[in-house]
C-alpha cells in the first residue's frame, strides 16, 4: 500500500551550511516533508539519507521567517517544540573535521607541508640527485643552456618580423585563421612585453636582459575577440577598445591587404 503525507506534515527546506562562513551558499539544498512528531534524533536519522552526514555529527539549526535562528540540541525532544512552519529552513551543519570527511576536495583549510628547497636538494634518494648522477636536464654539461634557447628564441622572432614585414600600422590576420574564424586586425605594438611572463621568468629575479626578452606582436582586432586593451597585468603597450587587443608571436601572424572588417548594408536594408 502506497503511503501519503500525513495532514500534519510541514514542507520545509534543509541545506547543509557552508564551512566558509555563513553567506556562502549552502553545498546542498534540497525540500522535503518532515512530520513534527519526530524526534531531533530520529530526524536527523532521515537527514543522513539526503546529506551523507551521520547523526551524531549532525547539528541543527532552524531558520523560521521573522524569527531567531534556533540550534536543535535535544535529540530526544520533539521537532514540533520548535514551532516548524511552512518557509521554514533546516540547516545542518557538520560537526566533523574537514579533512575527517568523504570526498573530501577542499584543501584550502588543510595544513601543507613545504620541504625546502636546500633540504631536498641535500636529498640522496630523491629525483633531483638521480638527474645529478645520470647529468640530465640542467645538470647536462653539454645540453643547452636556458639563455641560449632565450636567444634562439628572439633570433628567430627577428627574422620573422624582417621576412614578413611586421611593423606597426600594417594590415594583419592571425593564423590559424579560416572563415567563419577569421580574426584580422592592425599591428600596434612591436617588441618585448616583460608583463608576460616567459621561460627565463623563474631562474631571473630582476627584469630579463633585452637580448633574451621575447619578442610579441601587440594586435588592435577589428572586433571585440581579443584579451585585452592593449595593457597586460597593469603595463600598457598601446590602447584600444576592451578585448580588442591581443599579443601574439610573429610566427602566428600573416601581412597583407585586409580590409577591416565592416557591414554589408545592402544585406541590411534588405532584412529592414
Amino acid at each position: 500500500m502506497a503511503s501519503f503525507a500525513t495532514p500534519v506534515d510541514v514542507s520545509v527546506l534543509v541545506s547543509v551550511a557552508s564551512d566558509k562562513g555563513a553567506d556562502d551558499k549552502p553545498s546542498f539544498a534540497t525540500e522535503r516533508r518532515v512530520t513534527p512528531s519526530w524526534t531531533v534524533l530520529q530526524l536527523k536519522a532521515k537527514l543522513e539519507t539526503m546529506t551523507g552526514i551521520p547523526p551524531s555529527s549532525q547539528r541543527l539549526r532552524l531558520k523560521s521567517p521573522g524569527h531567531e535562528y534556533q540550534w536543535m540540541d535535544e535529540d530526544d525532544q520533539a521537532i514540533g517544540r520548535w514551532s516548524i512552519g511552512k518557509g521554514c529552513e533546516i540547516e545542518v551543519h557538520d560537526q566533523r573535521p574537514v579533512a575527517a570527511r568523504p570526498n573530501y576536495t577542499d584543501v584550502s583549510t588543510t595544513e601543507k607541508f613545504e620541504l625546502p628547497d636546500s633540504t631536498y636538494e641535500s636529498l640522496p634518494n630523491s629525483v633531483l640527485a638521480w638527474k645529478k648522477a645520470q647529468k640530465l636536464g640542467r645538470f647536462d654539461p653539454n645540453a643547452t643552456t636556458p639563455e641560449e634557447i632565450a636567444r634562439e628564441q628572439v633570433q628567430k622572432d627577428t627574422n620573422e618580423i624582417k621576412t614578413k614585414g611586421i611593423k606597426i600600422s600594417e594590415r594583419v590576420i592571425i593564423l590559424p585563421s579560416t572563415p567563419p574564424h577569421v580574426r584580422r586586425g592592425t599591428v600596434k605594438f612591436v617588441g618585448p612585453v616583460p608583463a608576460i611572463p616567459s621561460p627565463l621568468s623563474k631562474s631571473h629575479s630582476g627584469e630579463i636582459p633585452k637580448d633574451l626578452a621575447p619578442i610579441w606582436v601587440g594586435v588592435e582586432l577589428d572586433e571585440p575577440t581579443g584579451k585585452n586593451d592593449g595593457s597586460v597585468n597593469g603595463e600598457r603597450y598601446f590602447t584600444c577598445l576592451k578585448n580588442c587587443g591581443v599579443f601574439v608571436k610573429p610566427e602566428k601572424l600573416d601581412v597583407g591587404d585586409y580590409p577591416p572588417l565592416g557591414l554589408d548594408l545592402d544585406d541590411d536594408m534588405e532584412e529592414i
